[in-house]
């Protein structure tokens, strides 16, 4: 079973410049919202590390939160944790495919998105793969 690292938050409902804050940090973590404001991340080094600086903005900004270490006790759960962040990432990836489909993509500006988005692609999703295979042919139309 895998371990996974869990944020609990509230913040000041004003200014909501705050709320905006901690929600485009975790967007950008890749963190998954599992109810209310109780987001999710496989748990590595990384992921631990991010969560805890995190945790402390949010303390600074006059916020509540909890931060914890937990492991789903039923596989079927598991797994349909793992498909919702490759969900996720999917969505991500498929403007990427789109223009790389295309005549003349910039590979070099879809190289860095591909980069930003990988950082988020804990599971190794499929259309991330073949992505990176298209942006790694040395093929150019």
């Amino acid at each position: 079973m895998r371990q996974w690292v869990l944020l609990h938050y509230r913040v000041p409902p004003n200014p909501s410049a705050r709320r905006v804050y901690v929600w485009r940090k975790l967007k950008k973590l890749g963190a998954l919202l599992l109810h209310d404001s109780l987001w999710v991340l496989p748990d590595t080094a990384w992921t631990h590390e991010q969560f805890q600086w995190l945790a402390a903005e949010i303390a600074e900004l006059d916020g509540d939160v909890m931060l914890w270490q937990a492991r789903l006790t039923l596989p079927s759960q598991e797994q349909g944790l793992v498909n919702r962040f490759i969900a996720a990432c999917e969505h991500e990836y498929q403007p990427l495919w789109e223009a790389l489909q295309r005549d003349a993509p910039d590979r070099s500006a879809l190289a860095r998105q591909f980069q930003e988005i990988r950082r988020r692609d804990f599971f190794g999703c499929p259309l991330g793969q073949r992505v990176y295979a298209a942006l790694s042919s040395e093929q150019e139309e």
